[in-house]
């Protein structure tokens, strides 16, 4: 190991796994990252691979470039290319990264650049020369930014039918040929005296090169060798290996397979070779499982799994069946007695062990117990919940298909609960096994099971700081893909999300994304577009913004119908990828509102809804404003019991953002109002650009536009950074203005105003249009406070009418309060006398909910009795007698 990246190593280890007592050559005493025990230990001078001392109890093994994958990242940075050594970086990688040795293969490859042209990025490579012209080479600098494209081959070359042979192996002369699917896994078998070749893909079958192999052993009487089909131990390198073994029998050549059996990590031919693996008894083992993947029957596969392992009874699986193999030791003994008793020439010249294999090939039983085959893949729990759940893939053979889904604890540990189960779960899937045969399948299956760690709602996941968005996954600025499994894997972190309802469509492609979207939001709604992108944008890192400023505005949406409301936010949504505008919460429970938004995190929940105030909606009982208070800060949806024994309860937080769209304002508490970012929007006058702009982004598709999520979320750092260096500048101008006297609403529009400058990292925004935005959300903090002052209108008519009844005589006539301070009014007597008078006030019903707001005249309370100075003087004509002298009154302060 090279001094420089010995001592980084060395440094790593100490800290990560306290391995650092040093013993002669080795350093022992780390603490084992699977079994957690102090019994790690590596060698001094050439710290590659950790392994655990407890041999038949872990004894599991860990190369450093797995565990520090940043050491072998940027080859170009640590390892200079020069005149005088022109091939120093790839020589690095192919030393250091897939531990070759220079003086084996130091001329089969060239050191060589890569630029993409639609990332505008660049790479070292190491190149190798293909047969018949063209090239295959592997990025090495940070390939992690190239997507899937971390290997290529020169444009317009074709290495199908071939294959690509070491310069050192000689075909003609060996008696096996191991055939592989990558350059470096053939050159890992060569360093282990393998003679192998590399196909490149696991579907090339290599019929050219096979040919011209035979034709050349017949011209030199050389004898064909036997091929063993060593491809990856995926579920596509089985299926092609089992596919070219037929293909080459076929061609009458001898043939095998060896399989690398896959666990929680997968390895290849490269992998085994650096673990230093590539011994005389793991490729022993190697073959077994090719034997077994080539099994032409399912007595063949149970019979070589016996002579491998004696055990009297055990399970396999066999095209996509589940069987049971059992010996009857009573009748292998005969028949083994009357095969050696036997006079038949053929049965007399077997050896022993051949005699052995032929008993056991007549004496076991194989009976299919499953017309599938079930495999349990890992163990998921909601820790908050306290549920469990195991997850399986169950294979079919009929269509070659699966199906994955999960079972309970209960439904794995009886065979009736696990038949139902699994019948249910895959169309046509049965067991008929007994409850003593699952139970060895399970103890099997599940001994040592990787745990995979959940989450029951999709977008940013504060605990595990990473954004889990359907099959993609962010953390660190870094895109994963979502695994065979269905779960990512972020180092030794196993993460998935358990809620499916919600469908994104993201784009990965960097060539489709359209960034032209921007102009037309400009045309199409001004400053105001720009501030609803900056809110949407900034719902990504609400929780890490909430963690520092302890709140998030809530954004309002109004306007009149034919405003643009719902296109500007169904667009905002395919910046996202989700066809999608929002949810009424009056047509839900509290329970469903509660769900609905606890689904999302660091998005928007949007709450679509017009006519709101309207007093006979049923909504005005089931939904208030009120519920969203808490919100703000991120506080609980709502508390749930867990079912346990004890006194366990759910609160889950907050999450999302709050975005209110509807035709009318908002009309609530004090609490909520100064809450509310406010963006009100006219129906504007249509000119042929604004309406070619609205087309435009209705037209778009999520494909066009949602890369600008992942470009958003890659950029987490610089977006947060950029927004605390800002908020508290605008926070203090806005102070500053002795129009707003409310905390809360400078507060809010600073944050806004912090966001609106975060959207440069992502698109170009003139300054021109920067300074509308500000002016527009100052203008929007003033606008704000006003309201906060303000009565909802149907409130303020309520008083004008008030000061005009009150206007027409000297006297009292709706106010019956003798406190000067105070206004009494009988709400049923104020509609009467206003009626008579010809002046139009709100609903009654209406108005009992919105005066307990009221601003201009404080509401004290709703039902108090009061001595009427107006019934005081009054006479009923008919009976000559003062009215009753009290009253129950609402009451204001004057």
């Amino acid at each position: 190991m090279q001094a420089e990246l010995q001592r980084e190593v060395l440094n790593r280890i100490a800290v990560n796994y306290s391995l650092s007592k040093v013993s002669g050559e080795w350093i022992r005493g780390g603490i084992c990252p699977s079994c957690g025990k102090k019994e790690l230990y590596t060698h001094a001078q050439n710290p590659w691979v950790l392994r655990c001392g407890r041999e038949s109890k872990c004894g599991d093994t860990f190369h450093v470039k797995d565990l520090f994958d940043d050491l072998f990242n940027d080859w170009s940075e640590r390892y200079k290319a020069t005149p005088e050594q022109p091939k120093a970086t790839a020589r690095a990688y192919l030393e250091y990264a897939r531990g070759f040795k220079e003086e084996l293969i130091g001329g089969w490859y060239t050191q060589e650049y890569y630029h993409d042209r639609e990332l505008g990025i660049g790479s070292a490579t190491v190149r190798f020369e293909l047969p018949g012209g063209g090239y295959w080479e592997r990025l090495i600098d940070q390939p992690h930014r190239f997507g899937k494209k971390k290997a290529r081959f020169s444009y317009g070359t074709s290495h199908k039918g071939g294959w690509w042979c070491p310069p050192c192996v000689d075909l003609l002369a060996v008696d096996e040929l191991w055939i592989v699917e990558g350059i470096f896994d053939a050159i890992a078998l060569v360093h282990n005296g393998i003679s192998a070749v590399s196909i490149m893909s696991c579907n090339n079958y290599p019929e050219k090169a096979l040919a011209a192999l035979a034709a050349d052993c017949k011209t030199n009487g050389s004898k064909l060798p036997k091929l063993v089909w060593a491809l990856d131990g995926d579920h596509a390198g089985q299926s092609y290996t089992r596919k070219w073994v037929d293909r080459a029998e076929q061609d009458d050549w001898r043939c095998s397979a060896a399989q690398i059996l896959q666990g929680q990590r997968k390895h290849d031919w490269n992998d085994l070779h650096q673990l230093e693996q590539l011994t005389e008894e793991k490729i022993k083992e190697v073959r077994h499982h090719g034997d077994l993947l080539t099994a032409k029957t399912a007595g063949e596969k149970g019979l070589l799994m016996y002579t491998w392992r004696e055990r009297q009874e055990f399970y396999f699986g066999f095209n996509s069946n589940l069987y049971w193999f059992k010996l009857d030791m009573t009748k292998y003994n005969k028949v083994l007695t009357e095969l050696s008793e036997s006079e038949s020439v053929d049965v007399r010249t077997m050896s022993d062990f051949e005699l052995r294999e032929k008993a056991l090939e007549q004496s076991g039983a194989v009976i299919r117990i499953a017309n599938c085959y079930p495999q349990a893949l890992y163990f998921q729990r909601n820790e908050i919940t306290d549920e469990s759940w195991y997850y399986f893939r169950i294979d079919f053979p009929h269509d070659g298909g699966s199906v994955k889904s999960t079972f309970t604890g209960g439904q794995v540990s009886a065979a009736a609960e696990f038949k139902k189960r699994l019948v249910s779960t895959g169309a046509g899937a049965y067991f008929t096994g007994s409850g003593q045969q699952l139970d060895r399948i399970m103890q099997d299956q599940l001994f040592g099971i990787k745990t995979v760690e959940t989450i029951d709602y999709i977008g940013y996941s504060k605990e595990h700081q990473c954004y889990v968005l359907g099959d993609i996954a962010i953390k660190g600025g870094q895109l994963y893909q979502v695994n065979e499994e269905d779960f990512f894997e972020f180092g030794k972190l196993r993460l998935k999300s358990l809620l499916k309802t919600i469908p994104l469509e993201i784009s990965l492609s960097e060539n489709k994304y359209r960034e032209e979207w921007l102009g037309w939001l400009w045309t199409a709604f001004g400053a105001k577009g720009v501030i609803a992108l900056a809110f949407w944008v900034g719902s990504l890192y609400a929780e890490q913004i909430r963690a520092q400023y302890k709140s998030f505005p809530f954004l309002e949406i109004t306007g009149e119908a034919g405003a643009g409301k719902s296109t500007l936010i169904q667009f905002l949504w395919k910046l996202f990828g989700r066809d999608y505008e929002g949810f009424d919460p009056s047509k839900s429970s509290v329970a469903g509102r509660s769900r609905a938004m606890g689904q999302v995190s660091g998005m928007p929940v949007v709450l679509i809804e017009g006519d709101r105030n309207e007093p006979d909606k049923a909504h005005a009982k089931s939904f208030d404003w009120d519920e969203l208070k808490d919100f703000y800060g991120g506080g609980t949806l709502r508390t749930r019991g867990v079912k346990t024994a004890g006194n366990e309860t759910y609160e889950p937080p907050f999450r999302g953002t709050i975005a209110i769209s509807q035709n009318a304002a908002v009309s609530a508490s004090e609490a909520i109002l100064t809450r509310i970012v406010k963006l009100h929007f006219q129906r504007p006058v249509a000119t042929d650009a604004s309406r070619a702009a609205a087309d435009n982004l209705n037209l778009m598709q999520t494909e066009d536009v949602s890369q600008f999520l992942v470009r958003a979320l890659r950029l987490e750092d610089q977006m947060v950074a950029t927004f605390g260096s800002r908020v508290g500048v605008y926070e203090k101008e806005l102070r500053g203005l002795k129009e707003i006297r409310i905390e809360r609403i400078a507060k809010n529009h600073a944050q806004m105003m912090a966001l609106v400058d975060c959207l440069e990292h992502l698109m170009p925004i003139t300054q021109a249009q920067r300074a509308e935005v500000e002016l527009v959300l100052r203008g929007m903090a003033v606008a704000r406070q006003q309201a906060v002052n303000a009565d909802h209108p149907a409130v303020a008519e309520f008083w004008e009418v008030y000061e005009y009844l009150e206007s027409l005589e000297e006297g009292p006539v709706v106010n019956h309060s003798a406190d000067p301070k105070l206004i009494a009014i009988n709400l049923n007597e104020f509609a009467k006398v206003a009626a008579n008078n010809r002046q139009n006030i709100a609903d009654l019903t209406l108005l009992r909910e919105l005066l307990k707001e009221s601003r201009s005249h404080k509401f004290i309370e709703s039902s108090r009795a009061v001595h009427s100075v107006i019934r005081a003087s009054a006479r009923v004509e008919a009976f000559d007698k003062p009215k009753p002298g009290t009253i129950k009154c609402w009451i204001f302060k004057k």
